[in-house]
């Protein structure tokens, strides 16, 4: 009798001993599985990532090129015509004239005679380049930007200096978008420039080295890289939250 009641507890515990590792193999088959699939995702983020890395890289080298046969075009139209004009292009293509006396009177927002002349000869022409099918699919925006220096008349604090040269910038740039839009060798691309000719006041947000260089108007060409890039950014998204 007690030699058959010491076999049944050895069964038993045989048995608890298989059940515990049935547990453990499941445990490590669970495991391999779970580590399997995260490999496997983890594999399937790398390939997105690389795509999405791609992507952007091509966007940027798009944008990278168009800058630099775009700064090809604008210096070989107008370098001859700088010096006299007081004006400069810089490395990204931002064109600046910066002589305010002849741009605009002391706190005046009209356009002054020199002016108007520079921008009867500029404009077209600069227009011309932009609107060709190499450019024109790319700009998101053609900004004329009025800058200012800090001082504001008698102005004693901050704010009345930086409104009121606000104002004035946008006073200005408005005025110079408004007689730029009226010249009659430009009507072929009004319907495109409505789209995206715009005038933007800066009142002294970026000063120059003095403040007769922050006094000045700028033209600058805004292309859709960025818009590119958060769309791209906007498809990720999507394709994330589809996965959860």
């Amino acid at each position: 009798m007690a030699n058959s009641h010491q076999g049944s507890e050895w069964i038993s515990i045989s048995d608890m001993m298989a059940g515990v590792m049935m547990i453990f193999l499941l445990i490590a088959v669970s495991y391999m599985v779970i580590i399997s699939q995260t490999e496997k995702q983890l594999a399937l983020q790398n390939v997105e990532l690389k795509e999405l890395n791609k992507q952007m890289s091509d966007i940027a080298k798009t944008h990278e090129d168009l800058q630099a046969a775009l700064h090809k075009d604008l210096i070989a139209e107008f370098s001859k015509n700088l010096e006299s004009w007081n004006a400069e292009i810089d490395a990204d293509n931002t064109l600046r004239f910066k002589e305010p006396e002849i741009l605009f009177d002391q706190g005046q927002k009209e356009v002054k005679m020199r002016f108007k002349e520079i921008l009867d000869d500029f404009f077209p022409r600069y227009i011309r380049i932009l609107a060709q099918d190499k450019y024109i699919n790319d700009i998101d925006e053609i900004r004329i930007e009025g800058h200012t220096s800090t001082e504001w008349q008698n102005a004693k604090t901050l704010e009345s200096r930086y409104l009121g040269n606000a104002e004035l910038s946008q006073a200005r740039a408005l005025e110079v978008l408004k007689y730029c839009f009226s010249n009659t060798k430009i009507d072929g691309n009004k319907e495109w420039l409505i789209k995206v000719l715009r005038a933007n006041g800066l009142s002294f947000a970026k000063p120059l080295e003095t403040p007769e260089l922050s006094r000045r108007v700028e033209f600058k060409v805004i292309t859709k890289s960025n818009q590119k890039i958060m769309d791209i950014l906007d498809v990720n998204k999507d394709r994330e939250k589809i996965k959860e």
